[in-house]
């Protein structure tokens, strides 16, 4: 990878110079803190408010990620057609009105109605992503995706802190509440600053969306899983060390190496922004799946967290190609909906990383979880790496 002469924070100064990027990276940070605070806030309310135990608490956890995925090109669908703020205004009403009597719903109608919750979750990923894609010029793409991928990596560690933090401090109704109205502020804030959605100068123009098939082909499709797959073998190999050290009697470490982790990836996000000729994403990809092959040996906390380097320096990376690779792909006029189906692979690689490892661990060892995550993810990478030679010739 070869990085910039000039290094880094001479790339990032550039792009953050750009016209709205800093006030859009700002506002799309903070309105992203309730969404990845969401899951953890509904656990706990469901497993200790309520005391119906972590098997309905995952339910209801589960019916959110589901209305996220399946709402998401949906959401970029009306982003594409009525524009950023009448869909603010309606998923913010949506979240109030949840969160608002969600403390009066008993866990058989809390989990259908959060998954309508969750269909309806304000686009704060995808509109920044979105605006990226339309308003940032080629040439600082690359390091303004690798900003996003950077500040979704903070979001994801800070956003479940705060919400443990919610939870204990404010059990009940008051907690459920101050977690709404984060969604409003942040719904309003994000309509406040109004990011352009489309290529400068086609604000206007008629809004109807190029067929489907004209663009979901395949670079598209392996962008879109080549997304799903970085996630899949991110959420295996935590998984697999949680399970590792809780093993060991070593879960209190836990936290240490996911910080650990987590820096890793900043820094490989930081490097991958300012590089003038990364790698491809299939190669990154093949390099996430390889470093984190490594972790499957398990062993001592110590062990483990210095494993986690190797495999968290490529997370970023990997998902900020991808990121890049779809808003490139995505048409002015569909570009909603391309943006919304990155989320919904995103989660689809939760899901299905999620069910597959546990019964791997279970069933056969941690490291099962890991090597099946990795073969999986090599095997997108391959795929990728096929199109990708098919298209350049």
């Amino acid at each position: 990878m070869t990085v910039a002469t000039r290094g880094g924070v001479a790339t990032y100064g550039a792009v953050l110079r750009l016209p709205g990027l800093t006030p859009l990276v700002t506002v799309g940070f903070a309105a992203r803190i309730p969404a990845t605070a969401t899951a953890v806030v509904l656990t706990l309310h469901v497993a200790v408010g309520l005391d119906a135990g972590f098997a309905a608490a995952g339910l209801v956890g589960g019916s959110v990620t589901a209305g996220i995925a399946l709402g998401a090109p949906l959401l970029g669908r009306l982003l594409d057609r009525r524009g950023l703020r009448p869909v603010l205004l309606v998923c913010g009403l949506a979240q109030a009105a949840f969160w608002g009597v969600a403390s009066l719903l008993p866990v058989a109608t809390l989990a259908p109605t959060a998954f309508a919750a969750g269909m309806l979750m304000p686009p704060a990923f995808s509109a920044v992503r979105q605006s990226i894609s339309a308003s940032v010029p080629d040439e600082h793409q690359r390091p303004a995706f690798a900003l996003d991928a950077m500040s979704t990596e903070v979001a994801y560690a800070v956003g479940p802190a705060l919400g443990t933090l919610v939870a204990i401090a404010l059990p009940g109704r008051p907690g459920l509440w101050a977690v709404g109205g984060a969604f409003v502020l942040a719904s309003a804030a994000l309509a406040r600053l109004n990011p352009p959605l489309r290529l400068p100068g086609t604000a206007g123009e008629d809004r109807t969306a190029p067929p489907v098939r004209s663009w979901l082909r395949g670079p598209m499709l392996v962008a879109l899983a080549s997304t799903g797959a970085a996630i899949l073998m991110l959420t295996a190999t935590e998984l697999a060390v949680v399970a590792g050290l809780t093993a060991r009697g070593e879960t209190a470490w836990f936290a240490l190496a996911n910080a650990v982790w987590c820096a890793a990836s900043l820094t490989g996000g930081w490097i991958y922004g300012g590089a003038r000729r990364p790698p491809p994403t299939a190669v990154l990809l093949a390099l996430l799946a390889l470093g984190s092959l490594p972790v499957a040996l398990g062993g001592p906390w110590w062990t483990v967290t210095l494993l986690l380097i190797p495999a968290g320096a490529f997370c970023a990376p990997a998902l900020a190609s991808a990121t890049e690779t779809v808003g490139r792909l995505a048409p002015d006029g569909a570009r909603g909906v391309a943006i919304g189906l990155h989320s919904s692979a995103l989660m689809a690689g939760a899901a299905i990383a999620s069910p597959l490892s546990g019964v791997l661990i279970d069933t056969v060892a941690a490291a099962a979880a890991i090597a099946a995550a990795a073969a999986v993810t090599l095997a997108v990478a391959v795929a990728a790496a096929a199109v990708t030679r098919a298209r350049t010739r």
